[in-house]
């Protein structure tokens, strides 16, 4: 008989020059092992919510998923706001850097680090 494990849905998406961009950042500032990339969203910016992209040691709220082979944490309360996001990153002339596309998002602001919902 065999045994069925339960696997969480990715609640995020993190783009292959995102994911890049992550592994370098966590190499070059040393990033510990035990730190996971936390993805968030805290009340401010010009839309009323703003994200939080960084790396931490995971609480007893979090969530962690695997997402683009990397361990990801999420604070239960902030997931409503996240599901199906995307994480990418930008290269551009005028744009570089993280850019997250939302769809629970109502508004976003000009430069896409903050919306609504």
């Amino acid at each position: 008989m065999e045994v069925q494990t339960a696997t969480k849905a990715q609640p995020i998406h993190i783009t292959e020059s995102a994911g890049a961009q992550l592994n370098r950042i966590m190499q070059e500032q040393n990033i510990p092992e035990d730190h996971a990339l936390r993805v968030g969203v805290k009340g401010g910016g010009c839309s009323g919510f703003s994200y939080i992209l960084g790396f931490d040691k995971k609480k007893d709220r979090d969530e962690s998923y695997e997402v683009a082979g990397m361990d990801v944490i999420i604070d239960k309360a902030h997931a409503i706001y996240l599901l199906g996001i995307e994480i990418d990153w930008m290269d551009g002339l005028n744009n570089r850097g993280f850019v997250f596309n939302n769809p629970n998002a109502k508004e976003t602001c000009g430069c896409g680090t903050s919306f609504s919902a």
